[in-house]
């Protein structure tokens, strides 16, 4: 195998979708400017999703007015067709011309980098050209690590999921999604969030883009999972530090005294990648588990007196969306 050029300077283009979210956008291209410092060839473009806000205008006048013409731009789209669509308006544009970067950075608006954050992720994809994806050390504002790797989803951690049952739950810990402990070393994974993920360009080139029928969520696992089965291994980094404000750019914020109804597209996107990776059988199987879990979950609540973190009717929404009411509909 033809060893990796360690002294070539890596191209990396960023693609951040944006709707309705200016400021964090452009607080994300600060951090960007600011952290990055020239170690590599960077480009960062914007897709917004057709916000009607003023987003266009406001972000493309502060990439002007910050000079950051050179190495930012964003590009408007005519609808809000979701993360995935956004994020494929600008891959399908640069994986089809002959300058392909080496990497390309998915990140989110909600997002803020420290130092070096791009540059550990590239060096790493570089020194491991088996790596088709790496993911970041997501992290609260106050330096707090947030869950970035995950396993893969089934029907036994859909109902550990659902049941929230510390005994089953260190018994089963390696079919949680969630690993109960963070690792502080590199290691590989099933899937890592998307909110910073960098994915080599061979990998796009061979298994295509991001499913456009998930609006939003599920799409990085099913891209994960797709990427795993052409034989690219998926690494969690965390040398690469990203703040993630959680749910600032979807409007799911991870407190209860401000959580949100999970919307719609949660639990469509949900029951398509079940279908697409696993078959109706797992859908069904994991539909009932994950309500089994949950009943299970609300009994002890009453009983035990325990604190309700879910969003708002949650129980109802998952059934109203559930295989028992909606079907194998993809």
């Amino acid at each position: 195998m033809q060893q990796p050029d360690t002294h070539k300077q890596l191209s990396v283009c960023i693609v951040i979708v944006n709707y309705r979210t200016a400021e964090l956008t452009l607080n994300c291209l600060e951090s960007i400017f600011n952290n990055e410092n020239g170690d590599l060839l960077l480009s960062a473009i914007i897709a917004d999703n057709n916000s009607n806000d003023g987003s266009v205008e406001h972000i493309g006048h502060q990439i002007q007015e910050q000079d950051w013409g050179a190495w930012a731009s964003i590009l408007s789209l005519k609808k809000n067709g979701g993360f995935a669509y956004g994020n494929n308006q600008i891959l399908e544009k640069i994986i089809s011309t002959p300058n392909l970067p080496d990497f390309f950075w998915l990140l989110n608006p909600d997002t803020i980098i420290h130092k070096h954050a791009g540059k550990t992720l590239a060096d790493f994809l570089q020194q491991h050209p088996e790596v088709g994806i790496a993911g970041s050390r997501l992290e609260n504002p106050d330096g707090t690590p947030q869950v970035s790797a995950f396993r893969d989803h089934s029907v036994l951690s859909e109902f550990l999921t659902g049941m929230r049952l510390g005994i089953f739950d260190s018994f089963f810990s390696k079919k949680l999604v969630s690993p109960p402990r963070i690792s502080e070393i590199p290691h590989q994974t099933d899937w890592v969030s998307g909110a910073s993920m960098m994915v080599r360009g061979e990998v796009f080139q061979q298994i295509g883009l991001l499913d456009e029928h998930f609006f939003m969520y599920y799409e990085e696992v099913d891209f994960c999972i797709r990427a795993r089965r052409a034989g690219w291994s998926c690494w969690y980094v965390p040398e690469s530090r990203v703040i993630h404000l959680v749910g600032a750019a979807s409007g799911i914020s991870s407190t209860r005294k401000e959580l949100a109804r999970r919307p719609p597209y949660w639990f469509d996107s949900r029951r398509r990648f079940f279908i697409k990776n696993y078959g109706r059988l797992t859908l069904f199987l994991a539909d009932s588990a994950w309500l089994i879990g949950f009943g299970i979950w609300r009994i002890r609540q009453k009983v035990q007196g325990k604190t309700d973190r879910d969003p708002p009717h949650y129980f109802k929404d998952f059934f109203s969306h559930s295989v028992f009411r909606k079907g194998f509909v993809r």
